[in-house]
């Protein structure tokens, strides 16, 4: 499944005589593209509407551009959290909550300590709007790093380009994230702390070399791209309350859809592919051997009728014949059929009322016994029927006149 991420520009910084940034769009956005979420398949930089088509489109923030906030969740409503956290973060804060977007972390559970991301709302929320009038539709809204247990620092060329520049640091471990240049004092102050951690530690390919001689030890390069497309591993998504993707019930789906498509779902779509593959095998396997229970018991009601009844040389219908040439043997032997008229007197008699006259007249039809019963009452009729239903024969009533019969296949009455 592809996907593609989208880098956002940093923020404009305070300029001298101005106020407050000037919020604005970018002309062209840097972009990573990959074919499985694991390798970077294609990068570049282009207007809006030349970006790359993909099944998942998400938006990384720099590192400057989200603040981390440690609080406990308050217990409050959905639609009445984030007003609860403006509540609590109110003092903490150094611009007007209002005008910050905040997120909650991942799995957070109401009363428990959770970090909250804070960032420009009205910023974010035009450059989502430019993507989204390009026809991108946003899914996620990532953090370049965020704050985890396992500690990693990571050091780039700065912002602004210049190669004299000392590189710029960024730390993020359980107590949140820090940006700040190894120029300064406390870069120089926190590295035997963190040189004391099992730290990650990986730099940009420019940054490389002061990042190996600041820290006296090897680190991984990792490129800008490479990092950006390390985020769509996190589990956070920066779009929530007012800026939440209108669609959320299709969100919701292509959320799980892409966590299932992830790295770490593959063991389990391997797993699900051999159950269904395990299941087809066993399925054919089981109508395989059905076929040869049914093939062996035709070939053994086969050999039956061709041993009983060597003359028939056709065979269409074993057991249908079977019955047919052992009827025509008892016929010529001169033995009384169960539907015969001896048969069904003794059928009749066997079930016959206590104190029930004998009956006025008898008509036989071949495979049926009729005969009157106007004495008889309903409790004797009923009777009468109900001793013959369990062994296959039905009981008809008519004027006074009852038939014996042998019950239809699957049905006694």
């Amino acid at each position: 499944m592809s996907i593609l991420v989208v880098k956002i520009p940093p923020r404009d910084r305070l300029q001298p005589g101005r106020a407050e940034p000037v919020e604005r769009t970018a002309s062209e956005y840097a972009y990573v593209l990959s074919s499985d979420g694991l390798a970077v398949s294609g990068a570049g930089r282009c207007a809006p509407a030349l970006l790359p088509k993909a099944d998942t489109v998400v938006a990384v923030l720099a590192d400057t551009d989200v603040s981390w906030q440690r609080i406990t969740l308050p217990r409050a409503p959905a639609a009445r959290l984030r007003a609860a956290l403006v509540g609590v973060l109110e003092e903490a804060l150094l611009e007007d909550a209002e005008a910050l977007h905040l997120a909650v972390a991942p799995g957070a559970a109401a009363g428990q300590p959770t970090w909250i991301a804070a960032m420009p709302r009205a910023w974010l929320a035009l450059h989502l709007a430019t993507l989204e009038t390009a026809g991108l539709s946003v899914e996620r809204v990532l953090p370049a790093a965020w704050p985890d247990e396992a500690a990693l620092g990571h050091l780039a060329e700065p912002l602004q380009g210049d190669a004299d520049a000392a590189p710029v640091l960024t730390w993020a471990d359980a107590d949140g994230v820090l940006t700040l240049g190894l120029n300064g004092g406390l870069a120089r102050q926190m590295l035997p702390q963190w040189q004391a951690t099992a730290a990650r530690w990986s730099a940009t390919p420019g940054a490389a070399g002061a990042a190996e001689q600041w820290l006296g030890a090897p680190v991984q390069v990792l490129s800008d791209d490479e990092r950006a497309l390390q985020a769509v591993r996190s589990r956070w998504n920066l779009r929530q309350f007012d800026l939440a993707p209108r669609h959320r019930g299709m969100q919701a789906v292509r959320e799980a859809w892409r966590r299932f498509m992830s790295p770490a779902f593959r063991p389990v779509r391997w797993g699900l592919a051999s159950l269904v593959v395990v299941q087809i095998v066993g399925l054919n396997l089981w109508a395989w051997h059905e076929r040869g229970e049914i093939e062996s018991r035709r070939l053994a009601m086969l050999q039956v009728l061709r041993t009983a009844h060597p003359q028939v040389r056709a065979v269409l219908d074993a057991p249908l014949q079977m019955a047919r040439e052992t009827e025509q043997l008892r016929v010529a032997a001169g033995k009384p059929g169960e539907t015969d008229l001896e048969g069904l007197l003794n059928v009749a008699a066997s079930a016959w009322p206590v104190g029930a006259a004998p009956a006025a007249s008898l008509r036989f039809e071949p495979g049926r016994l009729s005969f009157t019963a106007l004495d008889w009452g309903p409790q004797q009729i009923e009777e009468f029927r109900g001793q013959l239903r369990p062994a296959g024969w039905q009981v008809e009533e008519s004027a006074g006149t009852l038939t014996v019969s042998r019950a239809p296949t699957g049905r006694t009455s």
